[in-house]
């Protein structure tokens, strides 16, 4: 299967959280949601791909000295280089992993040549591949799983990690997409946890972790630290008490160290006294990981192989930020990590050779090695959902999801594209009582069905032309409205 691009367009749509968001060093109020479509030939097919993906602030950069409008035009900046090389490396008919590969490629010399980091960098690349993996799947009107599971897309593992060679992407894969994945609940650092503690908001949503649980019936959370001893532990006490009152069931957690320890010495100390609490005790024996405890400038140091070695009862801890390259993964499971994240924003091909990856080293040395399924406040109806699409192709049990909790439903859309979505997934999302779609979370569960049945999660014909080019929303100066 071989395709040409023809164009790339790209459209903002400007959103307001519900609540803020914090975590790490940033508190998110406003982002832009960019849509980026392409304009497809696909085996003598017209055909339109689309990916969005809101731009939050610090995330890829977590540089604490920079204004949100610089770090938003480097973002901008790698996606629309992305753009260009994408297009240039499609204009005669080629196929999808060779075309991918001269993606990858050009933008990692452009970013270093940019003193570029390669996490930010590969936003580009992922939000280019996801347009086309929809293009795609929408030609030949498919799931993205049955592609993959055929290699019809023809990715070489071998290719990015020699010890791959022979490995075929379906050995990788469960036979089927799940139908059910269940929402791991986020508790951001300023989230109220109870009533008491803030106004109800108006807007018909559950606001307080303990008004989320009851009214999704969730089992599993993610919980951000600090990284201060003195605001984590009182807090995480007053989270296990409220687990401990509205999950009947049980519940698992993950922790989130959001980058705050510059060494493990550190992070073992404090994760110490919240072992040494009985208060907490509930809270840490359904510890199921800690993510990114370490500044990415730290984390794949040589020393912490020692460290963690000479650490027998550490927590597992994955790395999520420090998985800029394709070496990333490999030399964090060298020095005694026990995974990463899948989000899409890092790439759809590049957690596909993680999960291969993570599948032959697991055999290997005979115990389960851990891929994750992260967030980045995604909303639908696009990038969440083919977000969802490739969490249930992975396989993986439980996803982080946040954006249905930050954001109110789909209510910033037009009237026209929430019918759309009501229409096209039903199963996944619900009328709200006040109007609009929502997701439909029951017994802390996502059905899917719909998602795994359309191509690359969405299947919705959406009109973006309806929103600001970027061009005009910057001229408009929507950089400096957020």
């Amino acid at each position: 299967m071989t395709f040409t691009l023809l164009d790339t367009q790209f459209h903002v749509l400007p959103m307001q959280t519900r609540v803020p968001f914090q975590y790490g060093i940033a508190s998110m109020t406003a982002l832009p949601h960019l849509f980026v479509s392409v304009d497809m030939v696909v085996e003598g097919v017209a055909v339109r791909g689309l990916a969005s993906e809101g731009l939050p602030p610090k995330w890829f950069t977590k540089n604490p000295d920079t204004p949100f409008e610089l770090d938003l035009a480097e973002m901008l900046a790698v996606i629309q280089n992305a753009s260009r090389i994408a297009e240039n490396a499609a204009q005669v008919p080629v196929s999808f992993f060779g075309w991918w590969l001269a993606l990858y490629e050009e933008q990692a010399r452009w970013a270093t040549l940019r003193a570029q980091p390669s996490l930010l960098a590969n936003l580009g690349v992922s939000l280019l591949e996801r347009a086309v993996l929809d293009g795609l799947c929408r030609a030949k009107n498919r799931p993205l799983h049955s592609f993959l599971r055929a290699d019809e897309l023809q990715i070489d593992l071998g290719q990015i990690h020699p010890e791959l060679r022979g490995m075929s992407l379906a050995e990788a894969l469960p036979d089927q997409p799940l139908d059910q994945v269940a929402v791991r609940h986020t508790v951001g650092l300023a989230d109220p946890l109870r009533s008491s503690e803030t106004a109800t908001l108006a807007d018909g949503l559950p606001c307080t972790l303990e008004e989320s649980i009851r009214a999704y019936g969730l089992r599993y959370f993610k919980i951000k630290l600090s990284g201060r001893i003195d605001v984590d532990q009182p807090r995480l006490r007053e989270i296990t008490t409220v687990l401990l009152e509205n999950c009947q069931g049980g519940f698992k957690i993950t922790l989130d160290g959001n980058e705050q320890f510059t060494d493990l010495m550190s992070f073992r100390e404090f994760y110490a006294t919240l072992s040494a609490d009985a208060s907490l005790a509930p809270l840490m024996g359904n510890l199921l990981m800690v993510e990114q405890p370490l500044h990415r400038a730290h984390a794949l140091k040589d020393e912490i192989a020692t460290q963690l070695a000479s650490w027998p009862d550490a927590p597992l801890l994955i790395i999520d930020e420090s998985e800029g390259t394709f070496d990333d993964l490999p030399r964090a499971l060298e020095l005694g990590y026990s995974g990463t994240s899948h989000k899409n924003c890092k790439g759809v091909v590049k957690s596909l050779v993680n999960a291969a990856l993570l599948k032959k080293r697991a055999s290997s040395i005979g115990r389960p090695l851990i891929q994750s399924a992260e967030d980045l406040a995604n909303i639908g109806p696009v990038a969440l959902l083919q977000d969802l699409a490739v969490v249930a192709l992975l396989g993986i049990p439980h996803v982080e999801r946040n954006g249905h909790h930050y954001f109110r439903g789909l209510s910033q859309y037009p009237d026209g594209i929430q019918s759309q979505v009501m229409a096209t997934h039903p199963d996944l999302y619900r009328q709200h009582e006040c109007g609009f779609p929502t997701l439909d979370i029951r017994e802390g569960l996502l059905d899917l069905r719909s998602v795994n049945a359309a191509p690359f999660g969405c299947g919705i014909d959406l009109d973006v032309t309806q929103f600001p080019t970027l061009k005009a929303w910057i001229m408009g100066g929507g950089m400096g409205m957020l």
